[in-house]
């Protein structure tokens, strides 16, 4: 156990403090380098308790990675966001039961976790805090992250790793996992009153984990905001919609106009932007067009395009170019990616398609 939480200190700081030396810093990186370090403090803690008393106090590690995780979430989907003394309070919680934890000596261990006792209403109050905290906070940055992979699609043609912000969506789920184990885990230790550090050393490996993992995607993380300008952007529902049917059908002509004379989607940079400043139209009015009366996101849209100009090209017999290359030339900007879409939209991968249009 103390090992784990030496490691935790030396791998917490270190990843802060290549945090702190990555080019352009966004608001997420301050977060993100604000919360290794105090991950590293908390490990730093857990091993002077080790020292001190034989046994880590009782921890408030999940108070602490909750309100952290959902404000480093926030500054990655929300442009309005913006750093303020105020928020300093979504860590009163893991203070206020961390000093109280000094102050008690509550060990961490969930043997005679329910015995009456002088600091029983301590343990109670941790127990109620921690999953209020976790239910809360990780409810609300699950639904930002997904609503926010959705307003992606509706403003970006092209989608890379660092913009889709899938391993954020990877550490929610993970995290939710092992919460689930780790209430699991209590209540067995609870009700088989287990004499080893089993949860401590499952809690703590774990937290080890999340600070590498956010470590290493943190420093290849980008700025994936989107710019409003003022602009109700995202509208999933247009129970109210302004448009009249023929003012739509006016829009929904000069798109189709426009990718059919103009072959935007050629440009792998092709975003809603630059097609509103093309139509002279609002992006949230083309949104609409596109999710209501086309039936597609912008993504979708964008991207079958492209496919087609990739079937196309792999139909002319005169076309020397390899199928990567092909999908370069169509507007993907990586492989991945445009294997990716092709096999999503067509439910083959280009190699399998142009086998199959060869022996026809």
């Amino acid at each position: 156990m103390e090992i784990i939480a030496w490691l935790g200190v030396s791998q917490g700081f270190f990843a802060a403090i290549l945090m702190m030396a990555k080019r352009e810093r966004t608001v997420s990186d301050q977060i993100l380098t604000a919360w290794l370090c105090l991950l590293a403090i908390e490990f730093l803690s857990c091993a002077i308790d080790i020292k001190l008393f034989n046994t880590p106090l009782l921890s408030s590690s999940f108070l602490l990675f909750n309100p952290a995780f959902y404000l480093y979430v926030k500054t990655l989907t929300d442009e309005t966001f913006k750093l303020k003394y105020i928020q300093l309070l979504h860590l009163l919680p893991f203070v206020a039961f961390k000093t109280t934890a000094y102050i008690l000596q509550e060990p961490y261990s969930l043997k005679d976790f329910f015995e009456p006792d002088a600091t029983l209403w301590f343990r109670y109050s941790f127990s109620v805090a921690s999953v209020i905290s976790w239910l809360t906070y990780n409810s609300i940055s699950a639904i930002n992250v997904v609503k926010h992979r959705k307003r992606l699609k509706n403003e970006f043609s092209t989608l890379e790793y660092d913009r889709k912000l899938g391993w954020l969506l990877f550490v929610v789920i993970f995290y939710n996992l092992f919460c689930g184990v780790a209430v699991i885990i209590g209540i067995c230790a609870v009700l088989l009153n287990f004499t080893i550090q089993l949860t401590n050393i499952y809690v703590y490996s774990t937290m080890l984990a999340f600070v590498y993992i956010f470590g290493f995607y943190g420093l290849m993380q980008k700025n994936v905001l989107i710019i409003n300008n003022g602009e109700e952007f995202e509208q999933t529902k247009y129970k109210s919609s302004l448009l009249t049917k023929s003012q739509k059908d006016i829009i929904k002509s000069k798109l189709l106009k426009y990718f059919k004379t103009e072959r935007p989607y050629l440009n792998p940079d092709f975003n809603m932007s630059k097609l509103s400043e093309d139509l002279k139209t609002p992006k949230y009015q083309l949104t609409e067009v596109l999710n209501v009366d086309i039936g597609k996101n912008f993504f979708r849209f964008v991207n079958e395009y492209r496919v087609e100009e990739v079937k196309k090209q792999l139909l002319d017999e005169k076309n020397i170019y390899s199928i990567e290359a092909i999908g370069y030339e169509s507007g993907f900007r990586s492989k991945s990616s445009f294997f990716s879409v092709f096999k999503k939209i067509t439910g083959r991968t280009p190699t399998e398609y142009k086998a199959e249009v060869q022996t026809l």
